[in-house]
């Protein structure tokens, strides 16, 4: 519906390995999951010196957690269940 190309990793160890081969305009990390979670994955790309924006997805929404994954590195940072609305009000911003 917000006519974008979409790539799925099943996991953050896969994520990583799509960015190092790819080009992508935006990644969206989901914090948990399997073999590699969302804020190590983050580190690797990071370490690898890849600017693209990463916005972190979590079904935390306590307060706090959006500065927290500011401050580990995330660009931004969507709370779930994300909706279709604020998906593309995050996307225009980049």
């Amino acid at each position: 519906k917000l006519n974008c190309e979409i790539v799925e990793a099943v996991n953050g160890k896969e994520a990583v390995k799509l960015v190092e081969e790819e080009y992508f305009d935006l990644v969206l990390m989901d914090i948990q999951m399997p073999i590699m979670d969302g804020i190590e994955a983050l580190k690797k790309l990071r370490e690898m010196k890849v600017e693209i924006p990463i916005i972190a997805l979590s079904a935390n929404a306590l307060e706090g957690d959006r500065e927290k994954y500011l401050e580990l590195g995330f660009n931004d940072y969507l709370s779930k269940p994300i909706t279709l609305k604020s998906l593309k009000n995050q996307l225009i911003g980049y």
